[in-house]
């Protein structure tokens, strides 16, 4: 059985005024994932605990499976996925160009990474300006991956287990990069810090002439760990369609095949041509289609323009729910990975999103639209982290009996192939 898993990020949000107290979701006009709701079970989804905020790496990574300690920073995953040069022991992080004014001798950010103006070009030479760099046997370099976006691959004696100096927040101070407590590599981390905020400060002086982009912020260090493959963790050979480079970078990252997708002005196009892609594909048992669209709606703080992009991504379900309701071979999957508030300076929330499985072994509730209220009437109740995995081996009939073993790796599914028995 196929399983087709339609990722819709930052698709849950909150009630507002403005939309007669709905959500962007509810205010929306969904005829088809209402339609996907009334053929299958419903419920509400959360990759972690409820009322964390995830940011939609962590969320990704959790959901297919795998666990907190292994992440290996946002920072690695959108090297990976843009191609930048770097070494396993290596710690990256994202960088941008800011705009900080000062308070009491202290930097308070006033222009956020999309406040910096500049072509590529323009902000590339400024990347130039002030890398490499190098200070306590650490050196600095910086790899412009978009406009104002930038890997910051540190080398050396260097540990990913520092804080970020971006506060993210307009108004609030710029953060000195401290060493984490109680991380396993206290003198690395701490001779990493001291190191970064010199750059940092380097940085700035180099810049100071060049206001607003008068700073370098940096954030989500990481630094490569090895991790099982998707293929290992749940027997399903996976393909991954999105447009952003840090998906890409995870798949990659975890063994599934990944399709670089492109955007248009059409959400519900893209979505629909990535749809397409994936029910015309062979090759894959397990492929998960994404759009950023919504995500990045909210992030304009308009609920309206939010519900606008969820009605137009809707239209690109319709080839989709054509195909779950007549072909017996389809199990598909309709979730978010996290809340995106529309109207809010939390960038994320930490709210359950609606989910909705599809398929001829799953059940089918009393849940009639798809949203954010109605999913938690659904017979699915709420499912957390990898417990969505597990739910999707169980209705394509792969999941295996608790205690039983077929070789000497515990697997969550039935293998494909295993040692036979010989006489001796």
């Amino acid at each position: 059985m196929k399983i087709i898993f339609v990722l819709l990020d930052g698709l849950g949000d909150r009630s507002y005024r403005v939309l007669q107290n709905l959500t962007p979701l509810q205010a929306a006009f969904t005829p088809n994932l209402d339609r996907l709701a009334q053929v299958g079970s419903n419920g509400l989804f959360h990759a972690a605990s409820l009322g964390q905020c995830l940011p939609s790496e962590t969320a990704h990574y959790l959901l297919f499976g795998y666990d907190l300690e292994d992440f290996p920073g946002r920072g690695l995953l959108e090297a990976v996925g843009d191609n930048v040069p770097f070494d396993d022991q290596d710690v990256l992080c994202l960088s941008h160009l800011s705009g900080v004014t000062w308070q009491d001798n202290i930097p308070i950010l006033s222009h956020a990474r999309k406040d910096i103006p500049g072509s590529a070009e323009e902000i590339g030479r400024v990347f130039n300006a002030i890398s490499p760099y190098v200070t306590h046997g650490i050196e600095f370099q910086l790899h412009q991956t978009r406009r104002n976006d930038a890997i910051l691959v540190m080398k050396g004696e260097v540990s990913p287990y520092v804080s970020d100096s971006d506060p993210m927040i307009l108004g609030k101070p710029v953060a000195k990069v401290k060493p984490l407590a109680n991380n396993p590599e206290a003198e690395k981390a701490e001779r990493t810090a001291l190191a970064l905020n010199i750059y940092l400060s380097y940085c700035h002086k180099t810049l100071i002439n060049d206001s607003p982009a008068n700073f370098l912020t940096t954030q989500r260090c990481g630094r490569r760990v090895e991790q099982s493959k998707f293929k290992d963790q749940w027997g399903l050979n996976g393909l991954l369609i999105a447009s952003e480079s840090m998906y890409i970078g995870l798949a990659r990252e975890l063994g599934l095949t990944s399709f670089r997708a492109k955007n248009s002005d059409d959400p519900g196009q893209d979505l629909r041509e990535r749809i397409r892609l994936a029910l015309e594909d062979s090759e894959h048992d397990f492929i998960h289609v994404h759009t950023k669209d919504i995500d990045e709606a909210a992030h304009t703080g308009d609920p309206e323009k939010k519900k606008k992009v969820i009605s137009a991504l809707d239209f690109g379900l319709d080839e989709l729910l054509r195909a779950v309701e007549n072909r017996s071979d389809l199990l598909v999957v309709v979730t978010g990975d996290h809340s995106t508030p529309s109207m809010s300076p939390l960038i994320h929330s930490g709210e359950p999103v609606p989910v909705t499985l599809i398929g001829p072994n799953v059940r089918r509730d009393k849940v009639e639209v798809f949203d954010e209220i109605s999913a938690a009437e659904g017979c699915l109740g709420l499912i957390r982290g990898r417990e969505l995995m597990y739910m999707i081996l169980n209705y394509s009939d792969r999941a295996m009996l608790l205690g039983h073993q077929m070789g000497s790796t515990k697997r969550p599914y039935f293998p494909d192939s295993y040692e036979p028995f010989k006489l001796i």
